[in-house]
């Protein structure tokens, strides 16, 4: 075979790297024998990718024989070169995955306001498992209305948000979250609260707190049935004011059992199903995110948190309840 050196044309792929691994192994061993028992292959398939790869480079690498196994002074040269391109691939594929392993940059999150006290903390649990990745993930959170949640997120200037859904906007996509239950309350200082069942007639006669933020058109019949003397822009404004005892209103039942469990609050008519079905309501959460957003990792790794979490739940047990 000619010593002529011939310049590798193309590109260096995935054979010329096998190729290169097994011409490595063979010098350290010092022979074909020897590195057959290390590569798991026959001295005869060791053979072959030799003299393929002296064909590839158009060199002779090595003189084997009786004589034993020396390398020529190209083959030196060519294994010293090889040293060094599978350590800067190595040093590659550990740089690549340090990256999966500890993340850095940000995550700029929206929030719906008082929803940390949902008994299963999924989005919790989720910035928890980011964070575990890498001391240079910066978590901003932004609590506000869905409506300007989702414009943020359309725009940019957020990565991902959590809202209910009330209308499906073209440009986000949604992971479906949980099913938030609100019910109807009085405190302890209004008149219903000593009210063992007071009836749907009873309860239109007295004032009530409606919310003035965006709702779905079966939430807004809902709330049709009460009288509205008041309004608030979330749903701690809703709870301020049915704490003062002059207003009935309703608040999710996560939200509203700190001041139930201290007597502090009362749920209407909860036991008698035509009264569940007027005074009680579900409420569907999602996170959103932009359609055909460029690829960012943190917020990746923060998705697959949320599905891996979702994903263990038992598949009979409902979504009710479950949350941030």
């Amino acid at each position: 075979m000619s010593s002529r050196k011939i310049t590798l044309m193309g590109q260096l792929g995935d054979v010329d790297l096998r190729l290169l691994r097994i011409f490595r192994k063979v010098v350290e061993c010092g022979g074909f024998s020897s590195a057959e028992v290390e590569l798991n292959i026959s001295r005869a398939a060791i053979s072959m990718a030799m003299s393929d790869l002296e064909a590839r480079l158009s060199m002779r690498l090595c003189q084997r024989g009786r004589s034993g196994f020396q390398l020529t002074s190209e083959g030196q040269a060519v294994f010293e070169a090889t040293m060094q391109l599978l350590a800067a691939v190595e040093d590659f594929r550990t740089r690549v995955n340090g990256l999966h392993s500890s993340l850095t940059g940000e995550l700029n999150i929206g929030i719906t306001d008082n929803l940390v006290t949902m008994p299963n903390m999924h989005v919790t649990e989720a910035l928890r498992a980011l964070k575990a990745r890498g001391d240079n993930v910066h978590i901003n959170i932004r609590m506000a209305p869905p409506n300007d949640i989702e414009m943020a997120v359309l725009g940019g200037s957020l990565h991902a948000g959590v809202v209910p859904e009330l209308k499906r906007v073209p440009g986000l996509d949604y992971l479906s979250l949980y099913d938030e239950q609100s019910a109807l309350y009085c405190s302890d200082r209004h008149p219903l609260f000593d009210a063992d069942a007071p009836t749907p007639q009873q309860i239109a006669c007295f004032d009530a707190v409606v919310p003035s933020y965006a709702q779905t058109p079966e939430i807004k019949r809902v709330h049709e049935t009460l009288k509205p003397k008041a309004s608030a822009t979330d749903r701690e404004g809703v709870a301020f004011l049915v704490l003062t005892g002059s207003y009935v209103g309703f608040l999710p039942t996560h939200f509203a059992q700190r001041w139930v469990e201290h007597g502090r609050m009362k749920r209407l008519a909860p036991d008698t199903f035509e009264y569940a079905t007027r005074y009680e309501y579900s409420t569907r959460y999602y996170a959103i995110t932009r359609k055909g957003r460029p690829p960012n990792l943190v917020l990746e790794s923060f998705l697959k948190a949320l599905r891996s979490l979702m994903e263990a739940l038992p598949r009979d047990e409902p979504t009710a309840g479950r949350g941030s």
